[in-house]
């Protein structure tokens, strides 16, 4: 490939990862070799060949065929776009045209961010102006996350950030002096009536101490999570700065512990320290061999006093669900409650027809969804009174 191409194809890549979309260098060499396969001599061949190997979901094909008709000079789809980017006077837009406008204001972003950082740009550039505004709080607590533009995204952090997230304290085996109670402490009763010479002696009562529940976070970061993994990684981190028994790890094709690493006081050295120590984000999904290694080199650590575990994963295995069902039978026994978070949830009429999917949901104690800051308001909700949601799915 001569000339630019190779150049503009790379900046193309790091447009779609600003964009939002999980793309690694092995998918860029992907799609320099696809490029390279194909040739330039019909724009739908070298379409599809990119498309082929930087697109894993169905949902990522709008965002990815904005920004190639965009990038590569489709002077209508400009016009669209830049129509797009107008505020709307009046009127609602249909689910539709409301995820077409969110993905045109987050492309245009991360294309305005990727030139700025360019030295090397096109041959042909196309300034706009991108500066866009993220809705108002209203709108941002119920907006998907892999909906949301670059601004939105911050603002959703800062949100999280400022969340106060209580644990409902369970009671433990172990008891403490009570001056009024319903259980007597015999032992102490009977050692203050020997001060008062077997006379008639006030009775001592105890009652059982109440504590903070381990709280034990499995996260996936395949490539079908990525979107909400990042986001969700922020809530975890503010988990560990306000609690102080939580362990996090995070899995794709192996398992990682992380609670060291989300441990430092700032979120972004705490992130920057879990991308070293993570080798497989955004890549393929083992959930039955990382719920095995878990429960076989970690279960006992962090799973005693009751501990709560949060699974969170949308069930999408790449071994077909193979050794899912064991591994999760045995990790919702050695948990007092077994919560699945299931980004998927937000689709309507959802149904756990995936074979990890389905093993996941026969043991889990209750069913919920992540895909929003209002549906991460309702798990803090649920968490603080120690609720019992009934799994729908049963």
């Amino acid at each position: 490939m001569g000339g630019r191409l190779p150049e503009n194809l790379i900046l193309f890549v790091k447009t779609l990862r600003s964009a939002g979309l999980a793309i690694g260098p092995a998918q860029t060499l992907d799609a320099l070799k696809a490029a390279q396969t194909v040739g330039l001599s019909r724009r739908d061949d070298f379409y599809w060949a990119l498309h082929s190997v930087l697109i894993k979901k169905r949902d990522q094909h709008d965002l990815f065929d904005q920004a190639f008709h965009l990038f590569w000079r489709n002077p209508k789809l400009l016009e669209r776009m830049l129509r797009m980017m107008l505020p709307e006077l009046e009127g609602e837009l249909d689910p539709e045209k409301q995820r077409d406008k969110a993905v045109s204001r987050r492309l245009a972003e991360a294309l305005q961010s990727t030139n700025k950082n360019q030295t090397k740009p096109q041959e042909e550039e196309v300034e706009q102006n991108a500066a866009f505004t993220f809705s108002d709080t209203e709108v941002l607590q119920t907006m998907d996350f892999e909906m949301m533009s670059v601004l939105e995204i911050e603002e959703a952090k800062r949100i999280i950030r400022n969340m106060e997230i209580p644990i409902a304290p369970i009671k433990t085996r172990r008891f403490e002096d009570k001056g009024i109670g319903q259980t007597i402490d015999f032992r102490k009763t009977l050692r203050h009536s020997m001060q008062t010479g077997g006379d008639l002696a006030q009775l001592k009562y105890k009652s059982k101490k109440v504590r903070q529940p381990p709280l034990v976070v499995l996260c996936d970061i395949s490539g079908s999570m990525a979107a909400y993994s990042r986001m969700l990684l922020h809530f975890f981190h503010q988990l560990m700065i306000e609690k102080e028994r939580v362990h996090a790890f995070v899995f794709g094709t192996r398992l990682t512990h992380i609670t060291h690493q989300l441990r430092h006081k700032d979120v972004d050295e705490a992130l920057d320290a879990v991308g070293e120590s993570v080798v497989d984000w955004s890549g393929g999904t083992r959930i039955g061999d990382c719920l095995d290694d878990f429960n076989k080199n970690w279960a006992r650590r962090v799973l005693g006093q009751g501990a709560l575990v949060l699974l969170v994963t949308d069930g999408l295995d790449r071994q077909g669900g193979q050794l899912v069902g064991k591994a999760t039978q045995r990790l919702a026994r050695s948990a007092r409650k077994f919560v699945w978070l299931n980004p998927l949830l937000r689709y309507e009429g959802y149904q756990p027809k995936a074979k990890g999917a389905a093993a996941i949901v026969r043991y889990a104690d209750e069913v919920r969804s992540v895909h929003s800051l209002d549906s991460l308001s309702q798990l803090v909700d649920a968490l603080s009174i120690d609720s019992k949601q009934q799994n729908p799915f049963r």
